[in-house]
């Protein structure tokens, strides 16, 4: 990286060094801007990746989709173009250097408002067929020049209601206009496979404490159930089934965190019928059953991070 990117990253881990208190999510004055700070290496932990644009300023972070292991540092973006369950270990951190992170989420709506000013010719496009919800890209300066300036509006709050929008667009138009470009567009195809699958996820993701009738969704879709679990496991790595199971257990984890809630009346909230079989799954996916969970995040907050 060249000596401007290294002046724009330095400048990046300085403010939000000074902006945090303690290990964890910084929220912001930007709703859609946020950080993550911690001094200690990570175990795998199960994240629900949002559409979004995840830098790492300062340490490296290991990710796990299906079986492949991937693995960025400040050299490489993550590019997120749907709700994507994955496995994530911070790799490198410490007291000296601190791993430090930054997430820009956004919504398909925003990118196509960018693709349609940079697409002004159309485009002659062939059948799409799906491929991984994630994509990783090269830092450049003309990314970081941007979040950089992002991130210096939260010194002036009353400038970011007119100036952040500007500037997120300028962001997602220099991801459109590099290798996330081509990523995302196949997300954005009227009538392709990839769309339909991503609609799928979206009516999964709304409705995950319901039922799911796997004939009437691919139905409803326009596609046949077998279609359906090859592509839908294409881009996720998941079948749908095993999607809707991340997503509740994800939001139980949440109400066990965050609610003065029994685990049974969790487990029927995220629309579990057994509460045995919500805490055999609880503990598969998050090494304890609910209430030793809970108990230990009493305990000891960070030994469930």
């Amino acid at each position: 990286m060249d000596a401007l990117f290294e002046a724009y990253r330095a400048e990046l881990i300085n403010k939000i060094e000074a902006k945090h208190e303690e290990d964890g999510v910084i929220k912001t004055g930007i709703p859609t801007l946020s950080f993550y700070y911690s001094k200690s290496t990570t175990e795998f932990a199960t994240v629900i990746y949002e559409p979004s644009l995840c830098l790492v300023l300062q340490g490296s972070k290991a990710v796990i989709l299906g079986e492949d292991n991937y693995s960025y540092d400040p050299s490489r973006y993550l590019l997120a173009s749907i709700h994507m369950p994955s496995r994530v270990r911070i790799m490198e951190a410490s007291d000296q250097k601190p791993y430090i992170s930054l997430k820009l989420t956004f919504t398909m709506e925003d990118i196509f408002e960018v693709m349609k000013e940079i697409d002004t010719k159309p485009r002659v496009t062939s059948p799409t067929s799906p491929e991984l919800g994630l994509c990783f890209g090269d830092m450049s300066v003309s990314i970081i020049d941007p979040l950089s300036r992002l991130v210096r509006l939260l010194d002036t709050p009353n400038n970011i209601k007119f100036m952040a929008p500007m500037i997120i667009k300028e962001i997602l138009f220099h991801v459109m206009t590099d290798k996330g470009g081509d990523f995302l567009r196949k997300y954005l195809m009227d009538g392709s496979i990839v769309q339909q699958i991503v609609k799928v996820i979206t009516k999964i993701k709304q409705d995950f404490a319901e039922n799911l009738n796997m004939k009437e969704l691919a139905k409803s879709y326009g596609m046949s159930e077998s279609s359906l679990y090859h592509n839908f496991k294409k881009v996720t790595m998941l079948s749908p089934l095993q999607f809707q199971k991340t997503l509740r257990l994800e939001e139980a984890r949440r109400m066990l965190l965050t609610q003065d809630l029994e685990a049974t009346e969790i487990a029927f909230a995220v629309g579990y019928e057994s509460p045995s079989q919500f805490s055999r799954e609880y503990a598969r996916m998050f090494g304890l059953p609910p209430k030793a969970y809970a108990k230990v995040a009493q305990d000891d907050p960070e030994g469930v991070a």
